[in-house]
């Protein structure tokens, strides 16, 4: 946990928080949550909360919340390059390419070793073409993709530019692989996945992901959940 002591002042006036988010909770979850404290516990019943980049459900780690005039910065928050540690489950493909929805298809790995993987790690470093997942916020005619993806329907996004800053391999278990990743804003890391996979002439999906920084922004300076629940009782107000 942060040393941080903020003021209710300071909360209004505009403050930023680092948060740890937890696994299975969106980031308007989070988002909620800060505005329910200060409701409830500060008795501050308007007040501008956004959270600067999405973390799926399916991830945990560093989230960035600004309340009051910080809300302004958000944009300058979510240019900053991103770094991710997880774990990519080679030989096998979802239609999510993480774990939302369960494995459909299934490959061979048999041919898959340490330097085959490293030589994909390095094949996915620089600038690259990304098409997003199906299953993501994206807009197609207005309306989000995912809704696309659950209808079934064929569609193919248009590819991002994207760079990939670092892509270290740290640890080779088949069928699992884990990574550190640092990349650009708008890089779909269960993309990295799906492509990964594809590389190798095999399959993978996303098994799990941390978010661990975001510019200099460290995951291990972010409240956790709790953390934030016992800062706040102190100055609950009756």
């Amino acid at each position: 946990m942060t040393d941080q002591i903020i003021t209710p002042e300071e909360f209004i006036a505009g403050t930023v928080l680092l948060l740890d988010k937890p696994l299975y909770w969106t980031s308007f979850d989070v988002v909620k949550k800060i505005k329910a404290l200060l409701r409830h516990r500060l008795k501050i019943k308007k007040i501008k909360v956004g959270h600067a980049g999405t973390l799926d459900p399916l991830a945990s780690g560093l989230l960035i919340i600004c309340t009051g005039k910080k809300t302004k910065e958000i944009e300058a928050f979510q240019s900053l390059k991103k770094e991710y540690t997880g774990t990519f489950f080679l030989g096998a493909s979802t239609p999510s390419s993480d774990l939302e929805i369960q494995p459909d298809k299934f490959y061979p790995t048999k041919h898959i070793d340490s330097e085959l993987v490293q030589k994909a790690a390095e094949k996915f470093t620089g600038e690259m073409d990304q098409v997003p997942p199906l299953f993501s916020a994206k807009k197609i005619e207005g309306e989000r993709a995912y809704f696309h993806a659950r209808r079934g329907d064929a569609t193919i996004l248009k590819p991002n530019k994207v760079f990939i800053h670092q892509f270290e391999i740290t640890r080779f278990d088949l069928p699992e692989t884990d990574f550190k990743i640092v990349c650009s804003k708008g890089t779909y890391i269960r993309a990295i996945a799906r492509d990964f996979g594809d590389e190798m002439k095999s399959g993978a999906y996303l098994k799990a992901l941390r978010r661990t920084k975001i510019g200099n922004f460290s995951v291990d300076d972010a409240w956790s959940i709790d953390d934030l629940e016992n800062f706040f009782t102190p100055y609950t107000i009756n």
